[in-house]
This record gives C-alpha cells, structure tokens and sequence, in this order.
C-alpha cells in the first residue's frame, strides 16, 4: 500500500468522510481503533448522533472487512491493485450501511458516501463509487431469512439479510469457508477452532463477534451503590440492568459514556463483565501491597483500588507510555489516591517486590474479545501467536518471583486459544514447585460478556 496515498485534506468532515479518515488512519498506525476513534472524535464538533454513526461505521467496516470486500468485488471494474485506499474504505463504509445496516434509507447511504470523494477533494472519484454501490444496492433484498446460504449475510441473533444472487461461499459444500467470509473471521482461525467447537458453536460465535458487545459499567463502589446507579440511569431514560458481577450493570443499548449520568462524577466506569470477574478472583484486601504488571489503561488497575477500599497501594507497570498516562486521569475521576505508575522497556525487569498480590493480564492473541477489537482479526496469525506464548510465560514466571509466600498471583487473557491459556499456567506450574493452582476459568464469549480465561495461583507459605 502506498501510506502516502492514504493523507487527505478534507474539506469538511461529515460522519462517512470522518469515518473515511479514521479508517485510514487505522491502516497506518498498529493501534486499538478505539483509541484513534477518541481522538479524532475530541477533535470534531459532532453532535452525539453523528458521532454514534461514526462508531457504528467504523467498527463495523473493521469488523466485517471480509464480507464486505467479497460483495463489493464483482461490481469493480478495474483491477483492484489500482482502487485507491481511501476509495476501499469509501466502498467498505457505503456496503456496510446497505447491506449491513437496516436504518439508513439506500439513496441516503449512497449519496452522503459518495459525496465523500467531493470533501476528500477527489472529485474524479465520485462516479466510481457511484456506479459500485448503486450495482451493490441493486442485489440487496429488503427481505430476512433465518438460515444461512449463498444469498444470506448474517446480521444479528440468527438473522439474515438475503442477497438477490449467490455471492457468498456455499454453506453446504464449504461449511468453514461460508463462517469465515459471512462473519469476517481470518479462515485459518474458523479451521482451528472447528477442531474444538461443534458447528452450531461456531455460528454462534460469528454472530457474537459480527456485532458490537454488550456496554457494562462497573459501579465505583468507592463513591455509590449499583442501586443507586440503576436508579440514576433508570430516570435517565437508558434502559440497563444489573449484571452477573456484584458491581456490573449491563446496558440496553450503546452510548458514549461521557453521555451517561454520573460520568464526571466517577460513580463509574466501562469495563465488562468477564474483566470484573478477573479482579475479583484475585480478591485484593485493604492495605495490601499489589503488583499490576500490564496495567494500561486502567480499567483493572482502578477496580483492584475499589475493592480495597482505596487504603493500600498499587504498582501499575506497562511498557506503553500512552496507554500509561491515562490511568492517573482515570483514577483522579474515581477518586482513587493509592495508585504508582511506572514505565518499563521491553527489556526490563518489574520491581522485586514482594507483593502480596499480583495480576498478570497478558499481551495476548485478543480472540475472546474480536467484536470488541475488531483489529484483533487481522492482526493475529500462526505465527503471532507463537511469539506471544514465551512472553507470556517470562511475565508470569517474573510474577510468581515476586509474590509472598502466601500471596495470591492471578492470570488472565482475553484468548480462546489453549496455548495461551492453560498450557502457560500449567508449564510454569511444573517448573515452579512452590505455586498452587486454586482455580481456573474458561470464560465462552457471550455467556454472558468477553471470552478469556484466568487462573488464581497461590504460592505456598514456607
């Protein structure tokens, strides 16, 4: 790809050519795409809406790059080396609002894309996607089936919108191809995982990962009770309910969380349920020394402080200096005062210690969680995860060296993939002979939150 293609002076930003942009920068930068969806969102003037279309355009294009490039393909003319980035993601964001979206009446969703090339100042470039996506809008039916085929692209909870004619894989001749390019998941992981998962288990799972997650927010119980939040939110209008943790409370729809009463007040934050789940396992206590050896952003790092009520003191380490720096923001809402931050290289160590309790929240392959981080899908391969597994076993060999005998080390990752998960926590366990396993936990993607997994290991007094 030519990077220097991808720059473009905008006219105006409107939510397609914002989300044009964001998508391209995307491509440039090996960066969660929340992160550059924050920031360029701080920079505009949209009104909430539109930014909640942009959110909804953005991810979803991540998401579902994969199907939305095996519809748009046979509309193209020329010879896709010579389709420009911008004009890809142009035709990435227009297919996903007529295929994939129901709301957005079809004139709107080609003209408001088209009329992206005119604000990127590519006029020449509006014909071209013109003529795609009107080919496109021509063989999108108005109608939902409930059962996969040739002519059926998932969209939510078993439904399918229906294509006029065959342009996706034969789900019944090619059962794993159909699941990889219907749900946009990279084919080699569709074929590990229908090794362990049964097939109506992997339609399941493309439909839990083809659209966005449920929004949790975790109560500060530092500050309010979940009753009151519920009540707080109820008289807001937002349709929510308590969660299975004792501090979560699951959304009924999705909304930028600065939007959310409370908000500025640090009474919550966003974390789901599965991450909850993690910290409780370690069960920090008041006064403890801990140890967060990948804290960035926070998210966890602010909930073991909570649920030590704030009296004690937190190490957060990581070796991403941006993603550092928001955790003092992050506390300093909450009103959390016992949190020390520390920058480490790649190269370094974490400090001695000991510490009573440490968690080790892992770099890891992220296919537990890839509605959620779309990027995920096209980042992980065979061979990433290979040179993830010695890391994580080096980052929770580092925590067993330095938890107390007695002391409490939890393990955890956002991955589905064995290796990462019980193959680590078991070889460290046959090499250190003093650590005891006490529980570990698969968590399915969707029952209820993220998937992932986490082991709480002691290490035995002497």
């Amino acid at each position: 790809m030519n990077r220097s293609a991808t720059r473009l002076s905008w006219k105006k930003l409107t939510p397609r050519s914002l989300a044009v942009s964001i998508l391209l920068e995307c491509r440039r930068h090996h960066r969660f795409v929340q992160e550059i969806l924050d920031e360029q969102l701080e920079r505009t003037g949209l009104a909430p809406a539109d930014r909640r279309l942009v959110t909804q355009l953005v991810y979803g294009v991540q998401r579902r790059r994969l199907t939305l490039d095996r519809l748009l393909r046979p509309f193209i003319t020329r010879p896709l080396h010579r389709v420009e980035p911008w004009i890809w993601e142009a035709l990435r964001v227009g297919a996903y609002q007529l295929v994939l979206l129901t709301q957005i009446p079809v004139h709107a969703a080609i003209h408001e894309t088209v009329e992206v090339a005119e604000l990127a100042g590519k006029p020449r470039g509006k014909g071209f996607l013109n003529a795609v996506l009107r080919r496109l809008a021509e063989i999108v039916a108005d109608e939902f089936v409930s059962e996969p085929s040739a002519q059926a692209v998932p969209l939510e909870n078993g439904r399918y919108r229906l294509l006029r004619q065959p342009l996706l894989p034969d789900p019944q001749d090619k059962p794993l191809e159909y699941i990889a390019i219907a749900f946009a998941l990279p084919p080699w992981l569709v074929s590990r995982w229908a090794e362990r998962f049964d097939r109506n288990e992997l339609y399941r799972l493309g439909f839990w990962f083809a659209v966005p997650p449920p929004t949790y927010v975790r109560v500060n119980v530092l500050k309010t009770s979940r009753e009151a939040l519920l009540e707080r939110f109820r008289a807001a209008g937002i349709e929510c309910q308590p969660g299975q943790h004792p501090q979560a409370i699951r959304l009924g729809q999705h909304i930028a969380p600065q939007e959310l009463p409370g908000f500025h007040e640090g009474w919550f934050t966003v974390q789901d349920e599965s991450s909850m789940q993690v910290v409780s396992a370690l069960n920090p206590q008041p006064g403890w020394q801990v140890l967060d050896l990948c804290a960035a952003p926070g998210a966890k790092t602010t909930h073991l402080a909570e649920l030590m009520g704030n009296q004690g003191h937190i190490l957060a380490c990581d070796v991403d200096p941006r993603r550092l720096a928001v955790i003092p923001r992050l506390a300093e809402r909450l009103g959390v005062t016992m949190i020390e931050t520390l920058l480490l290289s790649p190269r370094s160590e974490p400090p001695s210690g000991p510490f009573d309790a440490i968690l080790v929240d892992v770099p890891c392959s992220n296919t537990g969680v890839l509605g959620r981080r779309p990027e995920a899908r096209w980042k992980v391969s065979p061979r990433a995860l290979r040179k993830l597994v010695p890391l994580q076993t080096k980052l929770l060999i580092y925590a067993a060296e330095r938890v107390r005998p007695g002391g409490v080390v939890v393990y955890s990752t956002c991955s589905l993939e064995p290796e990462e998960n019980r193959t680590v926590v078991h070889n460290v366990l046959s090499v250190i002979q003093d650590l005891r396993l006490e529980v570990e936990v698969d968590q399915i993607p969707g029952q209820p939150a993220d998937g992932g997994y986490y082991a709480r290991i002691v290490r035995r007094k002497l």
